[in-house]
């Protein structure tokens, strides 16, 4: 049927790409967001990982691996389908470099083995070769003693493994994605509105209201939550409890841009609480340091955002970035030295979960809860990772437009 009226709620990477794909298909979608343009607030500000399954090393069952490797295989064809580019000029150009931290919550020699079946995965998916790179024999590559110390001097860093992940430049892929959904005709962009909630109008399986404070919307035939913070007071008030546990996180980051090309790897300080460095070309860069990055965090059913960071407070930050990530990467301080931008952004991170990443127990180290929740013609859905947003959106596209 390609006669149904579908609100959409959340305007980031999920929302967007499921709009464009239900226009596309001739369903007349309603994007509803808080913020004045897609695309505007988690989905611009992050590191663009376009994850196979290697980041996630602590859980020992390779559930997470498997629930997120084909989004990150899909990424770049799908969202290349629906900005109309190639995404491999906006990527990361080489393997990522995972450093072992002598406090990870994993030691080296299970991250090596996990890497190893990560790898045996990646192989073996049908999709393989669709990757911002050819991945079909994919395996982790364990860097040398000089090339580790010439990387990562000190006493921190015990072991690095070379791995054929990328990352795209989230700001650039933001860019494109809020032009495809203005160009879209049968997409009705609803900025500055906070949505409160949705109400069947009659029994659940029939038309859906949504309501913000200014007032209850026109029947829709299908209502999707793609929210990301605020998804759950949505769903309460349509009906849909959550399922613990689950944490709420705010994250500041910093983008970089510097006047010359700076020789840098795209490298992730792993496993725990620390940091990682994104390379997109040369001059773009984007930069953690999850210590000092993660300012507020909870697991009430929403988290209030915190104040962007000005004056004294984000020098502060910037320079607490610099020294924490230095201190296991120096050639860190060549991307601050050399920049001509310094942006710093933040987003909130929803993980169903609970713990300190920091903690080998803790339950967030396991990311394979993600998906599609439903009552009646509402669906709520968790996003997951930014790398399987596409990938979701273009199955309940289908769903839905029959």
């Amino acid at each position: 049927m390609t006669d149904r009226r579908v609100a959409v709620l959340g305007a980031g990477i999920l929302g967007s790409s499921l709009a464009l794909f239900l226009a596309r298909a001739g369903v007349r979608v309603t994007l509803f967001d808080k913020a004045d343009r897609p695309m505007a607030a988690a989905s611009r500000w992050n590191e663009g990982k376009i994850h196979l399954g290697y980041l996630y090393a602590a859980d020992p069952t390779l559930g997470t691996a498997r629930h997120v490797l084909p989004g990150g295989l899909a990424f770049a064809p799908l969202l290349g389908r629906l900005i109309g580019a190639d995404l491999r000029p906006h990527a990361t150009a080489v393997d990522d470099i995972y450093l072992v931290h002598r406090d990870s919550v994993v030691e080296a020699a299970t991250v090596r083995a996990r890497f190893d079946a990560v790898g045996a995965l990646i192989r073996a998916h049908p999709d393989a070769r669709r990757y911002l790179t050819d991945v079909s024999d994919a395996r982790a590559v364990p860097l040398g003693s000089s090339e580790l110390a010439t990387l990562a001097p000190g006493d921190d860093i015990v072991a690095g493994f070379r791995v054929p992940e990328r990352s795209v430049d989230t700001r650039w892929a933001a860019d494109r994605v809020a032009e495809a959904v203005d160009a879209e005709p049968r997409i009705a962009f609803r900025p500055r509105v906070t949505v409160t909630g949705a109400a069947p109008v009659a029994g659940v399986d029939g038309a859906w209201r949504v309501r913000s404070a200014g007032g209850d919307s026109e029947p829709y035939d299908v209502v999707v939550n793609a929210l990301w913070n605020g998804r759950l007071p949505v769903d309460v008030a349509a009906g849909l409890d959550p399922e613990p546990p689950w944490t709420h996180r705010y994250r500041f980051c910093v983008f970089a841009r510097t006047r010359t090309l700076v020789d840098l790897p795209s490298a992730i300080v792993a496993v725990g609480p620390f940091g990682d460095v994104k390379n997109y070309n040369g001059r773009d860069f984007y930069l953690s340091w999850y210590p000092v990055g993660l300012v507020a965090e909870g697991d009430g059913l929403e988290l209030a955002e915190p104040a962007p960071l000005a004056g004294a407070l984000r020098e502060r930050f910037l320079d607490e970035v610099r020294a924490g990530l230095g201190a296991h990467i120096p050639g860190i301080g060549r991307v601050f030295d050399e920049a001509e931008e310094l942006v710093v952004g933040g987003g909130f991170v929803f993980a169903r979960g609970s713990g300190s990443i920091g903690d080998r127990d803790s339950t967030l180290h396991a990311r394979d809860r993600f998906g599609v929740r439903r009552r009646g013609a509402y669906h709520s859905v968790d996003t997951g990772k930014y790398s399987t947003g596409p990938w979701l959106a273009e199955r309940l596209a289908r769903e839905i437009a029959g």
